[in-house]
């Protein structure tokens, strides 16, 4: 009979872990980094700039953490991908973003339902004294449109009507020729 009791007891122990499982450290770790964006957050949250990554992802503190910051819907060219070359127009991408994010206050505005990329990294509009930077960098040719994962966005046209100006007016990325491409940028420094 007590065989038969520990036998259930352990059954019974093993049925309760599968169903209510101990949350690990892993969890807790991903719960203690994650940047709460609520209702009343999700727009003009104020950020200290850290370091500028490339023409479209930014170090920041966000919320008393600090965040790497990719720019929602744009993409500009890479300079720093292990996986590729320097990308033509990517110093000129990085430098102007440099610029315009140590011009004045930054502050992040979120979209639901698009708060992090597959790197963890947090996904937002970026502003500078209430301007956008994405708009910024489309308007001047230094970025495009990209990335359009989890419709609606708030700016989408406003940044396809910007993008547009750069396109007819052939500025940086859309001056070459087969520079652009369905997948992205087509071209290296040498």
């Amino acid at each position: 009979m007590r065989k038969r009791t520990g036998a259930i007891t352990m059954i019974a122990a093993a049925a309760f872990i599968a169903i209510y499982p101990m949350p690990s450290q892993k969890e807790e770790t991903a719960q203690e980094n994650t940047v709460q964006v609520t209702e009343n957050q999700v727009s003009n949250v104020p950020i200290t700039l850290i370091d500028v990554i490339d023409g479209d992802t930014i170090k920041v503190h966000v919320n008393g953490k600090m965040e790497m910051v990719r720019y929602l819907l744009i993409d500009t060219p890479e300079s720093k991908n292990p996986k590729t070359c320097v990308q033509l127009y990517a110093k000129e991408a990085f430098l102007r973003n440099s610029e315009l994010v140590n011009s004045g206050r930054l502050t992040l505005e979120f979209e639901q339902g698009n708060t992090r990329d597959s790197y963890g990294r947090l996904l937002a509009y970026v502003h500078v004294d209430g301007e956008s930077i994405q708009g910024t960098l489309l308007k001047e040719g230094y970025a495009r449109v990209a990335y359009i994962m989890n419709p609606p966005y708030k700016y989408l046209e406003l940044f396809r009507k910007e993008e547009n100006l750069a396109k007819r007016e052939k500025i940086n990325i859309w001056s070459r020729l087969n520079f652009m491409t369905n997948w992205g940028f087509n071209g290296c420094l040498h």
